[in-house]
């Protein structure tokens, strides 16, 4: 396969015409190029610009090439990265950068994806010690760099907004377009190339050798586009994946190589402290499904039912709210109907939506009974997808039965061999069943991390307790040895980045962890956990009038596996001939482990 051709401009500040031009011209008379990454200041710095960078995002003019940028501050920023957050296209914990028109993709905080097999990493905007509202980076996303960067394998290509302080070229007068933060991570991460803007000035230094590395690292400073010295702003790279690399073809040196400019006995100064993104009053909103920080905002010509007032019983605009307050859609809604359905008149969630999907009367809508009694059950069964006397059950995809849970293969599975712990008995979560059931539900876990282990892979189980869940499964997601040291670092941050705070707590022994989780359960809130590979609990208790992503556990292993694309189970479905051969496939090996 042939090495990705990747071209590379610095500070564009809304130029995107003189950009694009220059681009086609490169494509045309040395491309075909696979890519265009941005760095530095993408957005304009100056209202004059706006109308031209508009063009491009609200589809008036064409991208020509696929783009990714950082640099996530200007003018018009917080407008379009917000509209864009609330995409639907842009659900879940993405890596790999967010749509805002076609072609053109925003790569928010920082993170780590592949693109045609190179493996790159980024640290978009500016250290938030600046004061700035918008465009800055946290430590959350500092750290979680750092993280995902400790996984087997080399750093293609670093993209930064700004230098570190071992690639101030001798030009620069000062050192004011440098992050020393940026210094720390280079050092650690070691990416072969390592691109950044915001000096103005185009500088390509000597390649350097790496502590504790055999790859060198070549630094590429931008200048910016169309800037007044001509200098440089637009290089093409094409570098072959390290990944498809001999040990001895990546160990080569050039002979302009030097020493590594990174020594950590000469970093006196430390990382700068760094605060989480300020709030916006332009709704600098999280990319993740909700903005649990400002919850769910509505406006426009008062035909539409007011999402704030069916949620929680009230709107604090009140009678200045452009939009129905129905007191018989909020009824509804208590009642177990689909918000979707109440708002939007259908649903497309499928087996994933926990809700009713047909209007309820008092008739329909018994009084409430101790949960796992015997009619209701029954009643429920009828219609949920996961009860085995229901018709709706898709038994195809059952794997193993025992006497309180059974486990089945996912369906739309994020990856192979995605297993679900679900009870037989008509349950709202694994809390429900007596706690005397607890150690056939060990068992099966230990089966399951023994099958995986076997294959080099670990565990990762998360389940989302709620009311409006009908029934409780238990989520089992195999990810790869080698990225299982990063798994409560990516939780973490993706809980911070939506505003909450997941609560840590280690165990030895798993009977433990589910004795301290009834203690952590609250039947009046709804509750989160995930326990990752290295025996770590994380919990969060999330109140009912907040908005919380269902499938938080699913999005956040998506981000971490790369494959933002199969956050939605939807974008994953298989043939019943493609999930039978699954299910035979996993039983053949698991058989000699099945408990049941």
């Amino acid at each position: 396969m042939a090495a990705p051709r990747i071209l590379l401009a610095g500070d564009v500040f809304g130029r995107l015409n003189q950009l694009f031009k220059r681009v086609q011209s490169v494509n045309k008379s040395a491309g075909p190029f696979d890519a265009l990454f941005c760095v530095g200041q993408f957005f304009p710095d100056s209202p004059e610009r706006l109308e031209e960078f508009m063009n491009y995002v609200e589809g008036r003019s064409s991208v020509p090439l696929p783009t990714y940028f950082i640099g996530d501050y200007g003018v018009a920023a917080p407008k379009v990265l917000s509209t864009a957050s609330k995409n639907s296209a842009n659900l879940g914990f993405k890596m790999d950068g967010l749509t805002i028109c076609e072609n053109l993709h925003w790569l928010r905080g920082s993170g780590k994806f592949s693109f045609q097999g190179l493996s790159i990493v980024y640290l978009s905007g500016r250290s938030s010690s600046e004061g700035q509202q918008f465009g800055t980076y946290s430590q959350d996303d500092v750290d979680a760099l750092r993280a995902l960067a400790e996984e087997s394998g080399v750093v293609d290509l670093g993209v930064t907004t700004r230098a570190s302080l071992a690639d101030v070229p001798a030009e620069a007068s000062d050192s004011s377009g440098c992050d020393p933060a940026i210094s720390e991570l280079v050092a650690e991460i070691k990416p072969r190339y390592h691109i950044a803007g915001t000096k103005d000035i185009f500088y390509a230094r000597e390649p350097y050798s790496n502590t504790d590395a055999v790859h060198v690292t070549r630094f590429l400073g931008l200048a910016s586009v169309g800037n007044p010295k001509k200098q440089k702003f637009i290089h093409a790279i094409s570098p072959t994946p390290a990944c498809t690399m001999s040990t001895s073809e990546i160990s080569v040196k050039p002979s302009n190589a030097t020493l590594s400019p990174y020594t950590f006995e000469e970093q006196t100064g430390r990382l700068k402290e760094v605060t989480k993104r300020p709030g916006d009053s332009m709704s600098d909103s999280q990319y993740w499904r909700y903005d649990v920080s400002k919850k769910r905002q509505k406006s426009g010509d008062g035909d539409g039912l007011c999402f704030k007032f069916i949620y929680t019983g009230s709107c604090p605009r009140g009678e200045q709210c452009n939009f129905q307050h129905d007191m018989d859609s909020r009824e509804q809604f208590r009642r177990g109907v689909c918000l979707d359905l109440l708002l939007k008149g259908k649903c497309e969630k499928g087996p994933e939506c926990s809700f009713k999907h047909e209007l309820q009367n008092e008739a329909e809508n018994p009084p409430r009974r101790r949960v796992g009694s015997g009619s209701m059950s029954v009643n429920r069964s009828k219609e949920c997808w996961f009860c085995l006397s229901s018709p709706n059950v898709e038994s195809h995809l059952i794997i193993s039965v025992g006497e309180n849970y059974y486990c089945a293969l996912a369906k739309g599975p994020l990856v192979e061999d995605h297993v679900l712990v679900i009870p037989i008995e008509h349950l709202p979560n694994t809390f429900t069943l007596s706690q005397e059931f607890e150690s056939e539900l060990v068992r099966l876990r230990d089966s399951l991390q023994l099958y995986f282990r076997n294959r080099q892979k670990e565990a990762v189980l998360f389940e989302w307790v709620s009311k409006r869940v009908s029934h409780a499964n238990l989520q089992v997601v195999p990810v790869p040895s080698s990225r299982a040291a990063a798994v409560p670092d990516i939780f973490n941050m993706a809980a911070k980045r939506m505003g909450f705070k997941l609560v840590s707590k280690k165990f030895d022994n798993i009977l433990d962890r589910r004795k301290w989780l009834r203690t952590q359960f609250d039947e009046n809130s709804n509750f989160f956990y995930a326990e990752v590979p290295d025996g770590t609990i994380l919990t969060l208790s999330v109140d009912e009038n907040e908005k919380f992503p269902a499938q938080f556990g699913r999005e956040v292993l998506a981000g971490l596996l790369n494959m933002p694309d199969r956050a939605d189970w939807r974008n994953c479905s298989l043939s019943k001939e493609e999930e039978t051969s699954a299910v035979e496939k996993f039983k053949e090996g698991f058989k000699e482990l099945d408990p049941n």
